[in-house]
């Protein structure tokens, strides 16, 4: 029986945050849904060239109290890139913390406003370590 992914649903508290936290990782709007009746928005976010495989940001326009703390509950979003130390560089010059730096230079994790734990993995093989990187600390957890 064949299945297909469609996308990955997180809910946001704060659209705009969100949609530029995304969009510094290099993801954009692909498509936007309004629903007047349920108060609510679907925003898809995904890399150039990629489209087929979006984050659905659900902004609901009365608020989401019940959104988790946490928001752990599903695990992360992984993303590879190019470049790790330049992306996560990128990241913290628009004031990301970056929670577990690419200290091996190949993995490292950032939060998105909605606490949303997102994985960023060097595309092939992992660089050498290099400062500041190598002897950056853990931020909060991720």
């Amino acid at each position: 029986m064949p299945v297909r992914y469609l996308h990955t649903m997180v809910r946001v508290k704060d659209l705009e945050k969100s949609m530029a936290f995304f969009a510094l990782l290099g993801l954009r709007e692909t498509r936007r849904m309004e629903n007047d009746a349920g108060r609510f928005s679907l925003i898809f976010m995904a890399p150039e060239g990629q489209e087929e495989c979006p984050v659905e940001l659900t902004y609901n326009w009365d608020g989401d109290d019940k959104l988790p703390d946490d928001s752990r509950h599903f695990g992360h979003l992984a993303y590879s890139v190019d470049n790790i130390y330049e992306m996560c560089a990128h990241l913290e010059a628009n004031g990301v913390t970056i929670n577990r730096p690419p200290r091996d230079g190949h993995m490292a994790f950032v939060r998105s406003p909605d606490n949303i734990s997102v994985e960023l993995l060097q595309s092939g093989e992992a660089l050498d370590p290099a400062e500041p990187w190598a002897s950056m600390e853990n931020t909060g957890h991720w």
